[in-house]
């Protein structure tokens, strides 16, 4: 396979989920700045070199390759998704956008086209939040929208802080707002990613456009009860942290399940301590995640169910803390844009794009501060993505890859 295909990417994304790209034994998991991730970057940056791109890591560790436009100064169309992936996460969940991105350059690379605006590919580091408790801390830091960071900032496994992973990668946190393309001439952001859902599937269909991306709020929440003997505290005496949680997780469950406008709410993660049989639980952190298609959807549930917690905790005579980890506004796509990928779906599929809202995150969320932005989906088996069943076919890759292709000819057209 020495030219660009869907084949391409697919059989690239697979080799980017094994040794040294992935730290985690028969698995997947590809945190930010760790040693899967630098060697990630090293081996996009040869398939970026080879499609004619120039190649850097700016200061927030995130991977660009460029494909200079007719003049130097020329404007920037972004294309990209993110390096990093959950632990024991699919191929394709984000890569396959950044591979998908060189897949589209190197094409027009092999004829010498070259367009009125520059082609940059964008490998963002941390979409995930997988390492350190704050995702899409690269994108922020690109869409010029980066709060200061703290650098004692520890990752998940105690065993870094964001100051010391940036050192090792000859970064300094206190410049990674220097990543900014804030006052550059960036005309689009285009992301293909899988859709993580079922709906193309269930329509039979190989490719959709995202009209919109749900709002977001996550949370983390401490529990703090009194740890004692299991056999030796009596029921009515307890201050159990784990039965508090377990009774807040289910009223988030109803909150989601009662909800309309696309309103999920999930919790999916919970740490129980000391984590002995034998023990009464005495601290619990967990997260809640809540997600709609509208901001006033995603508000209301948050605080129906923050409240229903706070009477948990106090019924059960427990010590509550929450922290907001992150608050993504829902994000529409730009219509010109969407327009634009519609018609190129069109011409690839010869059928009508389905237009889809994503209910999960992505990296145009936070461009869309920076760029109009534009999503292509791309249908994964049975729906499944942060799993290592994660799965796309090449015939559906190729149609994406020539509808990102398709869009930039229109694009073109377009901007002239």
């Amino acid at each position: 396979m020495d030219h660009p295909s869907g084949a391409r990417a697919v059989a690239r994304c697979i080799e980017l989920g094994r040794a040294p790209y992935s730290e985690m034994e028969g698995g997947l998991f590809r945190p930010y700045l760790g040693p899967s991730y630098r060697a990630a970057c090293e081996r996009l940056a040869q398939w970026m070199s080879d499609a004619g791109m120039t190649t850097r890591m700016d200061a927030a560790g995130n991977l660009i390759g460029r494909y200079e436009g007719l003049a130097p100064d020329a404007p920037v169309v972004l294309l990209g998704s993110h390096i990093d992936s959950v632990r024991d996460g699919g191929f394709f969940d984000g890569m396959l956008g950044v591979v998908l991105g060189i897949e589209t350059v190197a094409h027009f690379a092999r004829s010498g086209k070259r367009f009125p605006f520059a082609l940059e590919v964008v490998g963002f580091g941390d979409e995930e939040g997988s390492r350190f408790p704050s995702g899409m801390l690269t994108s922020h830091a690109v869409a010029g929208v980066l709060e200061t960071p703290d650098p004692a900032m520890r990752d998940w496994a105690e065993t870094a802080t964001l100051a010391s992973a940036l050192e090792g990668f000859g970064l300094d946190v206190g410049r990674m707002h220097t990543a900014s393309r804030k006052g550059d001439p960036i005309v689009a952001y285009v992301e293909a990613h899988i859709e993580q859902g079922p709906a193309l599937e269930a329509e039979g269909r190989a490719l959709g456009v995202v009209s919109a991306i749900a709002a977001q709020h996550r949370y983390r929440v401490t529990l703090r009860g009194m740890a004692g003997h299991a056999g030796t505290v009596a029921m009515k005496l307890r201050r159990d942290a784990l039965a508090g949680a377990a009774e807040i997780i289910l009223a988030a469950e109803r909150v989601g399940r009662a909800g309309t406008d696309g309103l999920v709410a999930t919790v999916g993660s919970l740490d129980v301590m000391p984590g002995a049989a034998n023990v009464v639980p005495g601290d619990v952190v967990f997260t809640i995640d809540v997600r709609a298609g509208t901001n006033a959807t995603r508000d209301r549930a948050a605080r129906e169910i923050l409240d229903m917690a706070r009477d948990v905790a106090a019924r059960r005579g427990l010590e509550m803390d929450v922290a907001l980890q992150q608050d993504l506004d829902a994000t529409p796509c730009d219509p010109v844009l969407t327009d634009l990928m519609e018609q190129a779906v069109r011409d690839v599929t010869h059928a009508p794009a389905p237009v889809l809202v994503s209910g999960a995150g992505h990296d145009a969320m936070i461009m869309a501060h920076l760029a109009p932005v534009s999503m292509l989906f791309i249908r994964c088996a049975g729906g499944i993505s942060h799993n290592p069943a994660e799965s796309v076919t090449d015939a559906d890759t190729d149609a994406a890859l020539r509808a990102m292709i398709t869009f930039i000819g229109l694009f073109e057209r377009h901007f002239g």
